[in-house]
């Protein structure tokens, strides 16, 4: 069966036991401050797990895109080196909401692999939770005897908890769990050793295909478990891994999910990849392998989550993504010789091969590309310049050992893999000192996870059974109950409390704008609420303190100025979106957006920068639509489809329910859950005060609404009264300014000319002051001029004798400035370089540089050290 086929079988099967089918929700997570990444196919739906939502169907099955590389579930190192591991893997789902239990998700799981794909039952093995004691959960006494009705009891295994127990995080849903693996190996290998004995033991052949976690217990912060209120069944199979043992490989990438992508690699590069059937194969092949199958593994967690709104960046999710990106460049530029782009050229590939069943993929194909292929020009680029360095790193190293410290900066500064750092010691004799490394590396890892460290109490429920009600689109101000809280210890933001209501006016962070504030009032005391949010369906409301009596009954007051600030900035961004696609053209889709009190931000795909005139008529179209005062047409329950067709605008990367929000002005129509003015008219003014470029593809515009408008135009106003009167007053201000330019212009010329004939001048008298030191033309000098013409004049006197060495040092605005001239010929001859002179000296100088073997230039911050320096220069020529 192709993948497809396997795909499409799964989820008729499920539809056919009552299952409703959804989609795959996007990669990147919007709503769950506790993962970056959709990393299991439960992630999606673990409000319903936690009790805080109601599905929309006791029973769901889907297949998940999903991505584990960062946190508990870290396989990235992994991928390449083995079959089986990967980035981004689709994970086959079927889920009951307090419906089936195990007797109908092991019978089914069963019948779905024997009876629909027809698996070998001889070559199935399952598992079941042998107990653990001390946590007071018994041995799965239910799984093991549902089981003994379809295999013989040798093929059931007994795990322990590291293996048949799943956790959701160290605290909530957890439940023991029941494994199938297959083995994969041939006739001769499975007579020789028992495929029992390989089960959970890395065997490449031998693996897990399908889990069935079965939810019933509650995981608390002191590490006890209590029973839940209903029994889930959640359970997923690696749709790679199905995929080879349908089509009889023994590696997933020699399944058709990976093949087309492997042969335009071969297509690309001229070289072949070897398929996982072939023995013996040399050291050079295995390392092709091994690098093909990290590049196509790796351009569909970077094309996927770029299509799911997630850029490459250095901070958060767009930090792995980007680095995800960067691992796979490095292996086609080492193994492959891939000295320019290539990557970008998989993405149309992928389309073709995914593009039915994950539309996002074929609709963001050309952002995609356009996006991985500058992050492969930019990376390229510092490959290179990380090169130059090490280089430098060698030259100023005594004997054979790099330090780890500096193979660690490049690593860290640089993105300079450390397999690429020993590979190109080692072409030059050299190695580094591995277990140095591994100790910054591992401080820095500390450093990290103490920044982020986050201790977070239970639950502590005041009113049992109470769901929270959201009642901002009607009113800033309610009574309302504090139905449960938790405090939250973490050491960036310090304590912290999450406070949850009977009912809120509070807009929790979504979609772009930014969370509400204001205060919970009783008749003792105000609390001020900083920030609001929501995770696992729940609206949390931050505070520094608890109130004295949290049982009290209480206003909550939405700080309605900062929340006016802001509607106004998120109905203007809708208006924006509507101008940028009438003007720009309908490619503009939004990437990214922000709104707060202070301004709106917009991030959205268009391949060119957005000239002055066009930002003008987007200027122009926005204030018209303000003008004309539309009201808003708000659609609070209306069902997607129907939204969609009459025109309403979805975002790729956002999940959305079976019904919507719709926001109407006019033309403009999109979904959102924000907050809006009820009338264009309330924006008064909309200005675009900046716009650039983010990412390949991806240009960025700020904008400002209302009271902000007009502080801008009193700023202005300001400013050129300022002017005026520095220009003395005149009549025409325009007219003063284009005349200052010009004059300014002359004036440059001449203090030019007169600087050249001031440095002629000097590099004469310089020359004779040369002194021969070791049949080295030596100088070392401190002069009165700029930086630049500082290193024009060491630049010129070097050039004027052979076999030169020229320092010069000058003054500017207070900070010093060193400069090494060196004739190329000494560089050759006697291996002098300029740019380890002034790495070594500006230290005398509190600074640094560099540049290249024949001329650097460096900055410091302690002028007084320059005497030091010119004494000591000397020594290097001595």
């Amino acid at each position: 069966m192709k993948s497809q086929d396997i795909r499409k079988a799964y989820l008729q099967f499920f539809e056919s036991k009552g299952h409703t089918i959804v989609p795959s929700a996007p990669i990147v997570l919007k709503d769950d401050p506790t993962l970056m990444f959709n990393n299991s196919g439960m992630a999606q739906f673990k409000e319903f797990f936690l009790g805080n939502g109601t599905p929309k169907s006791p029973r769901i099955a889907d297949t998940q895109k999903c991505l584990r590389v960062s946190g508990k579930h870290n396989d990235l190192e992994d991928v390449g080196f083995d079959t089986y591991h990967h980035t981004m893997f689709e994970m086959l789902g079927n889920w009951s909401f307090g419906d089936y239990f195990k007797k109908e998700a092991l019978a089914w799981a069963w019948e779905f692999l024997t009876e629909v794909l027809k698996l070998d039952k001889d070559r199935l093995y399952v598992s079941v939770f042998e107990g653990n004691p001390s946590e007071n959960v018994p041995f799965d006494q239910e799984a093991f005897d549902i089981w003994k009705q379809y295999v013989s009891e040798d093929r059931i295994i007994l795990g322990n908890k590291k293996d048949n127990f799943w956790e959701m995080g160290d605290q909530g849903p957890c439940g023991p769990c029941s494994e199938i693996h297959i083995d994969l190996r041939t006739e001769a290998e499975r007579a020789a050793v028992s495929g029992r004995s390989l089960v959970n033991a890395d065997h490449p052949q031998v693996v897990e295909i399908w889990n069935n976690v079965f939810m019933e217990f509650n995981r608390k912060a002191d590490g006890s478990l209590e029973k839940l209120p209903a029994q889930h069944v959640d359970t997923g199979m690696g749709f790679e891994r199905l995929c080879m043992a349908m089509q009889n490989v023994t590696s997933n990438y020699d399944t058709d999910v990976f093949t087309p992508l492997i042969a335009k690699v071969e297509e690309i590069t001229g070289l072949k990849y070897t398929s996982n059937e072939v023995k013996n194969i040399t050291e050079e092949q295995n390392k092709t392998n091994i690098a093909i199958r990290v590049i196509v593994d790796h351009v569909r967690a970077v094309a996927f989550a770029i299509a799911d709104g997630q850029l490459p960046s250095n901070t958060g999710a767009g930090y792995v993504i980007r680095r995800i990106l960067r691992r796979a460049i490095r292996y086609g530029f080492t193994f492959l010789g891939t000295k320019e782009p290539f990557i970008n050229k998989l993405v149309a590939v992928l389309a073709t091969q995914m593009g039915e069943f994950f539309p996002e993929i074929k609709a963001q194909q050309q952002l995609v590309t356009n996006v991985i292929r500058e992050e492969e020009a930019s990376f390229l680029r510092t490959l290179e310049q990380g090169i130059q360095l090490l280089e430098n790193v060698m030259q100023n190293t005594s004997g054979k050992e790099v330090s780890g410290e500096k193979a660690f900066e490049l690593y860290d500064t640089f993105g300079f893999p450390k397999d690429l750092t020993a590979l190109i010691l080692k072409e030059k004799g050299y190695t580094f000192n591995e277990t140095d490394f591994e100790a910054e590396l591992q401080k820095q890892k500390a450093r990290s996870r103490a920044a982020s460290e986050v201790s977070t109490e239970d639950w502590k429920v005041l009113i049992d059974g109470n769901v929270e009600t959201f009642v901002g689109y009607d009113q800033t101000e309610n009574e309302v109950k504090i139905t449960r809280i938790r405090k939250v210890d973490s050491k960036k933001d310090g304590v912290l409390y999450q406070i949850v209501l009977d009912n809120t006016p509070f807009y929790p962070e979504g979609g772009g704008q930014v969370g509400d504030k204001g205060v919970l009032v009783s008749a003792n005391e105000t609390i001020e609420i900083i920030d609001t949010k929501k995770e696992n369906n729940l609206i949390l409301h931050f505070a520094k303190q608890l109130p004295e009596n949290v049982n009290a009954s209480f206003t909550a007051k939405v700080n309605t100025d900062l929340l006016n600030a802001t509607s106004k900035n998120h109905s203007a961004t809708h208006l924006m979106h509507l101008a940028l696609r009438t003007i720009l053209g309908t490619h503009v889709e939004q990437k990214g957006s922000l709104v707060n009190p202070n301004y709106l931000r917009f991030d959205f795909s268009h391949f060119s920068k957005v000239t002055d005139e066009e930002l003008l008529q987007v200027e122009a179209f926005v204030n018209e639509r303000i003008a004309q005062q539309i009201p808003l047409i708000e659609r609070r329950s209306i069902p997607i489809q129907q939204a969609l067709d009459e025109g309403a605008m979805a975002l790729f990367g956002e999940k959305y329910g079976d019904t919507v929000r719709a926001i109407k002005f006019g033309d403009s129509m999109e979904l959102c859950g924000g907050i809006h003015v009820k009338n264009t008219a309330d924006i008064w003014q909309f200005k675009i005060v900046s716009e650039g470029a983010v990412a390949a593809g991806i240009r960025r515009i700020e904008a400002i609404t209302g009271d902000a408008v007009k502080d801008f135009y009193t700023k202005q106003e300001q400013t050129l009264a300022d002017i005026k009167e520095t220009l003395k007053n005149p009549q025409d201000i325009l007219k003063s300014v284009v005349s200052l330019q010009d004059d300014n212009a002359k004036l440059k010329k001449q203090v030019e000319q007169l600087l050249k004939e001031k440095i002629d001048g000097l590099s004469a008298s310089l020359v004779s002051e040369m002194k021969e030191v070791n049949g080295i033309n030596f100088l070392a000098k401190q002069v009165d001029l700029s930086m630049s013409a500082t290193k024009d004049l060491a630049q010129a006197i070097g050039t004027s004798k052979p076999n030169s060495f020229v320092f010069l040092a000058s003054i500017e605005e207070g900070l010093p400035n060193i400069h090494c001239y060196i004739s190329k010929e000494l560089v050759a001859d006697k291996g002098l370089n300029a740019g380890n002179v002034i790495r070594e000296l500006g230290k005398l100088i509190d600074g640094n540089g560099g540049g290249q073997p024949f001329f650097a230039s460096g900055k410091g911050k302690n002028a007084n050290g320059i005497g030091a320096v010119l004494e000591n220069v000397v020594s290097f020529v001595k």
